[in-house]
């Protein structure tokens, strides 16, 4: 039997406290500490966990091969910096950080390792969307709808970094083909940044994505709809659930996509350990962390321009 890979997990806040829970579960893996800025909390977390507090990023990597970094996206580049170069495979929360140089930084440094760089685009563990990707045939046309309650926190961010770049490297996967144009809108109501924003993305070939999300909405919402020339798919990632409509006969029929329901973050997890082992290239690697964070700057750029005030 294999031995567990030791991990560790930096930021033990409202998401990185998921990554201890899973990373102490995972029989693939053995929970070696926590850290975090606020001491009681980390404390806290590594008592629920029975696992150890650590006082700093470095005593931790040390103790270390693996890492999640579920810390603010401020801090993902000095953080996955300090543990790449300390010989820690990373797996860092999306986005992968602040600053597209920052992003090719890591994937370079990565690279420079010998280490494993996976960024934390969850959705694409989602049973529902694992289970339509096999029917999916060239889309021309994605609608995403991403909407939450104000979360209070991720606000020093604009609604494209914290939630529609999760639609970003969805769409990206799917087309691949370069941006041909970009039109985008946001509006700022209870943040100094966008809490809502609606992106309009033309590639080259002719498919269409548009995506708005919201996190000022009464409702929790994410869903997408897939056009493509002999169907269209309709997927719930929250309720994993989905279907496929065909024509067949003259007649619209519509079908149930079968799916196994499982925790995304658990899976995701799983799967940086299994390519830890394998030496294979993550599901989403830091290349197409760096393309996601791109194609949001460009869209939050768009959308700055429309708020300035002349």
């Amino acid at each position: 039997m294999m031995q567990p890979i030791e991990i560790g997990v930096i930021g033990v806040g409202h998401i990185g406290r998921h990554h201890a829970r899973i990373c102490s579960e995972l029989p693939q893996t053995k929970l070696v500490g926590v850290f975090d800025v606020d001491a009681q909390r980390c404390r806290e977390v590594a008592e629920l966990y029975r696992t150890e507090p650590f006082r700093s990023v470095e005593e931790l990597v040390a103790s270390c091969q693996a890492v999640t970094i579920a810390t603010p996206t401020g801090t993902h580049f000095p953080v996955a910096a300090a543990c790449l170069e300390a010989g820690c495979h990373v797996l860092v929360e999306k986005p992968i950080a602040d600053q597209v140089e920052h992003a090719r930084t890591l994937v370079l440094l990565a690279r420079e390792k010998g280490r494993l760089l996976q960024v934390g685009h969850v959705e694409r563990f989602n049973p529902a969307f694992q289970a339509m990707e096999p029917l999916l045939r060239a889309p021309r046309f994605i609608e995403s709808h991403r909407l939450c309650p104000y979360p209070g926190r991720n606000t020093e961010i604009g609604v494209v970094f914290d939630l529609m770049i999760h639609d970003l490297e969805i769409v990206l996967h799917l087309v691949r083909a370069p941006v041909a144009s970009i039109d985008a809108v946001g509006v700022a109501v209870l943040s100094p940044t966008e809490d809502i924003a609606n992106a309009r993305i033309r590639f080259v070939g002719g498919a269409v994505a548009n995506l708005t999300c919201s996190r000022i909405s009464p409702e929790k919402m994410r869903k997408i709809r897939i056009f493509q020339d002999d169907a269209y798919l309709s997927l719930n990632y929250g309720d994993q659930c989905g279907e496929i409509y065909r024509k067949k006969d003259g007649r619209i029929e519509r079908e149930p996509i079968p799916i196994e329901r499982d925790e995304p973050l658990r899976l995701q997890i799983a799967s940086f350990i299994d390519c830890i082992r394998s030496q294979m290239r993550p599901v989403v690697d830091g290349g197409k962390g760096v393309a996601a964070l791109d194609l949001a700057m460009q869209i939050s750029d768009r959308i700055g321009e429309g708020m300035a005030v002349p």
